[in-house]
């Protein structure tokens, strides 16, 4: 039994630090070595591009995100504004037709948003199309930062980052989504500079209207679907940090966690159905960046820390000091995560003492997922999360 132990505990440890540590240490050091890329100009010749907005009753918000969007920094013949709003039942509709400049696409039955944007994606004309989200606001230069990557013929696709409007105090959703968020984008951008990004976030990205593959109906996370096929064809999915799209937090953590399982049930999913990407052989760098980045923390990752746990209680009868320290840390951790669930929903400045809360949460939702998407019953059409207020 010490024997299993010993292997369980270094398996999986080792799996751990390197998905969540580890391959952040070697996508830098690769990224290093590759040496930085000159950042493309703006082309001579600008594109049209189409920008895409899906909203379900955003009647709240959907005004401000239009006078938003009319006021980016580019050239107002050159750009198509697409609101669809999919089943929405309140005034978003209604708000959006006031506006001459806006493309409104309504339907009254709800099916989901990846039904909105296929339905929609045949009235693009424009050899770019940009997809967002309605509850954020983009930087004014988003659009110029993202087209200038479409002069390299190799780009199939530009994504955007995400940020989470910082406050002073936050609840341990928007201290650890803003925390998430800020390493997620350092390791795509890396993950840019050294081939590819892995899947783009539904906030912001773009990509060339000629790729466009129409996604199964019933697919659950359709961005990172849609920019991983394109990937899997030979272009390059660029990060573009220049180009922003800001919203705040979840407003606690119980709507986060709807957020999460969604997205972990849709990454067993996308994994099922990009299991080619798994090949290295046949793909090379992108198959090892899709591994560390995605798969690991959707599969390996959140499997080891139970295991990782119960081999180190195993562990500490041998009397050795290494394991009584390594089970006081994750005690430890694990006392502060529950600590973090006490005042998940206290607003507080010491940010940091949420993490480790968060870090769980967000493990334990690979779980619920998984058996959601097992069980089939995660539905294309989901309630959004809640966002605090600004």
């Amino acid at each position: 039994m010490i024997q299993a132990a010993f292997y369980l505990f270094w398996v999986g440890s080792t799996i751990i630090l390197y998905t969540y540590v580890g391959y952040g240490a070697v996508i830098y050091f690769l990224a290093k070595l590759k040496g930085r890329l000159e950042t493309p100009k703006f082309p001579l010749e600008i594109p049209e591009v189409t920008l895409i907005i899906a909203a379900y009753n955003e009647a709240g918000f959907i005004e401000k995100k239009i006078l938003d969007t009319l006021s980016l920094d580019y050239p107002k013949e050159k750009i198509s504004i697409f609101i669809v709003t999919d089943g929405s039942t309140d005034q978003t509709p209604e708000i959006a037709r006031q506006f001459s400049a806006i493309q409104l696409f309504h339907e009254p039955q709800r099916k989901g948003k990846i039904h909105a944007v296929n339905r929609i994606m045949k009235f693009v004309k424009t050899p770019i199309v940009i997809y967002c989200d309605a509850n954020t606001f983009l930087n004014p230069k988003a659009i110029k930062n993202i087209v200038r990557h479409y002069t390299d013929k190799k780009v199939g696709g530009v994504a955007g980052e995400k940020r989470i409007l910082k406050k002073s105090e936050d609840n341990a959703s928007g201290a650890g989504e803003g925390l998430y968020w800020k390493y997620e984008s350092f390791l795509k951008r890396k993950d840019s500079e050294v081939y590819s990004v892995v899947g783009a976030a539904g906030e912001l990205f773009s990509i060339r209207t000629a790729l466009f593959e129409e996604p199964p109906g019933d697919s659950i996370i359709e961005d990172f679907y849609m920019s991983m096929r394109i990937v899997s064809k030979g272009y390059r999915f660029i990060y573009e940090p220049e180009a922003y799209a800001i919203e705040t937090a979840s407003a606690s953590v119980e709507e986060e966690w709807k957020r999460k399982v969604r997205i972990c049930a849709g990454g067993f999913q996308s994994m099922l159905r990009l299991k080619e990407l798994l090949n290295p052989i046949r793909y090379g760098v992108l198959s090892f960046q899709y591994i560390s980045h995605r798969v690991l923390r959707w599969t390996l990752a959140p499997l080891s820390l139970p295991i990782v746990l119960g081999s180190n209680i195993i562990l500490i009868t041998t009397g050795h000091w290494f394991y009584f320290m390594t089970l006081c840390f994750q005690l430890i951790f694990y006392a502060f995560a529950g600590f973090g669930y006490l005042l998940r929903d206290k607003n507080i400045s010491i940010k940091g003492f949420f993490v480790p809360y968060y870090f769980l949460v967000m493990n334990i939702s690979v779980y619920a997922g998984f058996i959601r998407f097992i069980r089939g019953n995660q539905s294309v059409v989901w309630e959004k999360s809640k966002r605090a207020e600004a």
